[in-house]
């Protein structure tokens, strides 16, 4: 069943651009100083090196120069809370073209500085109703950027996963941006207000179908760090693991979240 629409959240745009050129910057220094041995290491996306997913970082960003290089479609067709339930069609043709773009560019150096850079150019004067033509539908530059938030906080917790000692920083806004998409997801996909989602110190939502909360103490409440809710939320960490290791606490019984997640898988 398609998630319930549901009106996404405002975001500041300019702090929206500001943290993806952060975060991406941090990820462009750390890659730009690892050994070829930590390059071939393996990472948790299936098949991926290091090498390859630091090239697919600069593919998840290189889509908005490459996007704004295109005529501008007609109209929007994609929201901000559409665009987690878009995403898995085209996890084959991303894998694909991954490993094609790091195996045509062995000097990460250059592919990193040259995204950068037209990344940069590109912004600069591009307006945020501007519409791209997105391979997952058409949307705003501002609503993309905030999408691109998602694909660097996941994938520099994944370099920081595969890679020993690395330990990579968040932009703190790009890392809020995330968390408040993907539990604003969270409630579009499971509509109602019997339980709270708390994510300290970003987000709460109320969802999951049921007699709504109005005063007090919910009764049904999921708490967790923004790290581990972003990893259950992409699949990186299942919710029985994510219990046991005490990620995650869970009281009432409405809190079970094991059969709404992954969202984006």
């Amino acid at each position: 069943m398609p998630p319930a629409k549901k009106r996404p959240r405002a975001y500041d745009p300019a702090k929206t651009r500001k943290a993806v050129l952060a975060q991406f910057g941090t990820v462009r220094e750390a890659v730009g100083a690892l050994t070829a041995e930590q390059l071939a290491l393996p990472t948790r996306l299936g098949g991926w090196a290091v090498r390859d997913l630091a090239a697919h970082l600069t593919m998840a960003v290189e889509t908005v120069s490459r996007n704004l290089d295109r005529d501008e479609p007609p109209k929007a067709d994609l929201t901000l809370l559409d665009w987690p339930f878009a995403t898995a069609v085209r996890a084959g043709d991303i894998a694909e073209g991954t490993r094609d773009l790091a195996a045509a560019h062995p000097d990460l150096d250059a592919l990193y500085a040259r995204t950068e850079r037209r990344l940069t150019e590109a912004l600069a004067g591009a307006p945020g109703d501007r519409l791209l033509a997105a391979r997952t539908g058409a949307m705003t530059l501002e609503d993309y950027l905030v999408t691109r938030t998602v694909e660097l906080v996941v994938h520099t917790d994944d370099l920081n996963a595969a890679v020993p000692g690395l330990d990579l920083p968040y932009d703190r806004h790009a890392l809020a941006t995330c968390t408040r998409l993907l539990a604003d997801a969270l409630a579009a996909k499971a509509p109602g207000g019997s339980t709270e989602v708390r994510i300290p110190p970003y987000a709460v939502v109320q969802c999951v179908a049921g007699p709504r909360h109005t005063r007090g103490t919910p009764p049904n409440v999921v708490e967790t760090d923004p790290l581990t809710w972003i990893r259950l939320a992409t699949g990186r960490l299942d919710w029985a693991t994510a219990l046991d290791d005490a990620k995650v606490s869970a009281s009432g019984e409405r809190a079970d979240l094991s059969k709404l997640l992954p969202l984006m898988a």
